[in-house]
């Protein structure tokens, strides 16, 4: 059978919760039949669809878990497309009528506890399954022979995701330095280096005063288009999967073709960002609960506000991607610092000599503050020529031994 064959075999499509425990595991290494095996495990329905009458590239499925949405994706998204996979499976395995392939599932699923109420459904076009409704019961004890139910903290990591803090994305280190300068200074280094536009133009914090460091994890807004908006806006659409794919230490930047007629994040976003551990949030398009956003504690750097939802503008549509916010090229991974002045982008190897160069400068800067207060013209010491460079340098030596002195007063006390 040739993959472009494949999904000419398939009869009917419907829904299934591929349930199972993760404490039977340990025993199950592989097969899965004692941790996903016991009767009412993988529940179908309710509605068989006539495949013959479905796209296999335009289905979605979406999973309520006590009736939140928790899972909502497209099959357009799939890795290998259904008459591949049913091709792969014919090279080693007689598939005959009547067989039930489960082909996966989106990001998304869930851990279920007894009381709770799953919920699947299957729809293309105007067609859909309705919803396979199971509640979650407690089973009977085990009789005390064969495998016993056994948690490791390999398997609850399996199910729940690690419990233990992962490395940071950003070295402390950095992330302090980053911190520690100006972005005007940031801006002014990067110039010399021959890259004049790591600036995101256009963008202001929600609270004065915000100091930002962190690594950028995107997401691309593309214009509205009314056809497409109910396929790739509602659910759990690209805004709402880069919030959840936010970790410690990154900054969600939105691409919104600096577009601030929509709002483009509120406040409930903006809390999940904070309680997924976002350093921040920039986007080039407008902040919706302006004012409860910069209430929450995130750093946030928008365009402007706005009271509408995006979807007056605005469809979400990727993630993870190369992204232009307020006309600077942000690539994942890239590190973003922001404070009153805006934002710079700083690439990641250049970003241990950028501090240490802005640290210089600011000194600088410092010393001709001081000499400028007491009088002195610019005229050769703005910027700092060599007229001024002896006294800069015995300046300099002064300050190293004033901070000395101070420090070892403070170890006496």
């Amino acid at each position: 059978m040739a993959p472009e064959d494949g999904w000419s075999y398939v009869r009917w499509v419907t829904a299934a919760n591929d349930a199972g425990v993760h404490d039977l595991r340990h025993a199950d290494r592989g097969s899965h039949l004692r941790s996903k095996g016991a009767d009412g495990f993988t529940p179908i329905g309710p509605r068989l669809l006539d495949a013959r009458q479905l796209a296999p590239d335009a289905l979605r499925l979406r999973t309520r878990v006590n009736g939140e949405v928790v899972q909502d994706d497209t099959t357009d998204t799939l890795l290998f497309p259904f008459g591949q996979l049913v091709a792969d499976l014919s090279r080693l395995v007689t598939l005959e009528p009547g067989d039930v392939l489960l082909t996966g599932t989106p990001a998304g699923a869930s851990v279920v506890t007894p009381g709770d109420v799953v919920e699947v459904e299957v729809s293309g076009g105007t067609l859909s399954t309705g919803r396979l409704r199971n509640p979650v019961a407690e089973g009977a004890p085990l009789a005390p022979y064969g495998a016993l139910p056994r948690v490791d903290p390999a398997d609850r990591a399996a199910a729940h995701g690690p419990v233990y803090p992962p490395e940071p994305l950003l070295d402390p280190g950095v992330e302090a330095g980053l911190r520690s300068v100006a972005v005007a200074t940031l801006s002014a280094q990067l110039r010399r280096r021959g890259l004049p536009h790591m600036s995101v133009d256009g963008v202001h914090p929600a609270a004065p005063g915000t100091r930002m460091a962190g690594v950028a994890h995107t997401l691309r807004y593309l214009p509205l288009r009314e056809d497409l908006f109910r396929r790739h806006g509602m659910g759990m659409n690209a805004q709402k999967r880069a919030i959840e794919e936010l970790r410690t230490g990154h900054v969600l930047v939105m691409d919104a073709r600096g577009d601030t007629s929509a709002g483009t994040l509120g406040d409930i976003l903006a809390l999940r960002a904070l309680k997924r551990g976002a350093a921040g949030v920039v986007t080039d398009g407008g902040l919706r609960d302006s004012a409860a956003v910069a209430a929450i504690g995130l750093p946030v750097f928008h365009g402007g506000a706005h009271p509408s939802v995006l979807g007056r503008r605005h469809v979400p549509w990727d993630t993870g991607v190369p992204v232009a916010c307020g006309g600077a090229l942000v690539q994942p991974g890239d590190l973003l610092a922001g404070d009153d002045d805006g934002v710079v982008v700083v690439p990641p190897d250049l970003a241990g000599e950028l501090i240490a160069d802005c640290r210089e400068q600011e000194r600088q800067e410092r010393f001709i503050t001081e000499r400028v207060t007491a009088g002195d013209g610019i005229d050769g010491l703005y910027p700092l020529g060599p007229a001024w460079r002896a006294r800069y340098e015995t300046w300099c030596r002064e300050q190293g031994r004033k901070a000395g002195h101070d420090l070892d007063e403070g170890g006496h006390e």
